[in-house]
């Protein structure tokens, strides 16, 4: 009869120094996004796959525990992009592939410094979701010696395309206090993929990833 009591007065006195500095902020952030495609290109040895830029915007929002120990979590849009390209054929081709993606992590907050001035760091998961895909370029075929120019929607497969992503995010930065409510922040962050652009439908395993990093800005308002 007596343990309860106990128990329950031993977590009320964990929790309480906690408490004292818990503290929410919601924000909004911007910046660019470089995006890395890597693939198995088996027998196309002439093909290339090189990194291209996007933008990236959302919201932002934080929970501290205490002034260093936070979790940290929000909804972001980014281009995850890519370039293809072949030289080495007579069908030379180069062509930008702009992916849309919603973008979801999950994430813990640790940070250190003065009250003006802190440095943090963030290590998580997210989750997110492939919305949309366009591809534009130039296509020269040997065949007519022609060159002609593209830009078009693609229409993501349901059969094909694996539409939901998940992996691993970080980031690392630092926020400045400008007052009493209110701080502006700079971060480096990066998500690394662990699921397939293209489901394994095929006898022929096919496994496609995306490897972003980013930097971007943000203003926070602190509750």
């Amino acid at each position: 009869m007596i343990k309860r009591p106990i128990t329950l007065a031993a977590l009320a006195l964990l929790i309480f120094p906690l408490s004292l500095g818990a503290q929410w902020k919601v924000g909004v952030n911007a910046g660019a996004l470089y995006n890395r495609f890597s693939m198995d290109k088996q027998y196309m040895t002439d093909y290339r796959y090189g990194g291209a830029w996007g933008v990236t915007t959302g919201v932002s929002a934080q929970y501290n525990f205490t002034p260093w120990l936070g979790v940290r979590t929000g909804l972001s849009y980014g281009q995850r992009n890519y370039r293809h390209t072949r030289t080495e054929r007579a069908d030379r081709l180069d062509v930008l592939y702009r992916n849309s993606y919603f973008i979801l992590p999950v994430m813990a907050n640790f940070s250190f410094g003065g009250k003006a001035v802190r440095g943090f760091t963030d290590l998580g998961v997210y989750g997110g979701c492939w919305t949309g895909s366009h591809r534009s370029g130039q296509e020269f075929v040997s065949t007519v010696e022609e060159s002609y120019s593209f830009s078009e929607k693609l229409a993501l497969n349901p059969e094909k395309d694996q539409r939901l992503d998940f992996g691993f995010a970080g980031s690392m930065g630092i926020e400045w206090q400008v007052a009493s409510h209110w701080a502006v922040m700079a971060e480096a962050f990066g998500y690394y993929s662990v699921v397939s652009t293209v489901k394994q439908y095929m006898h022929v395993k096919d496994y496609r990833y995306n490897t972003s990093l980013g930097l971007q800005a943000g203003v926070y308002y602190k509750f």
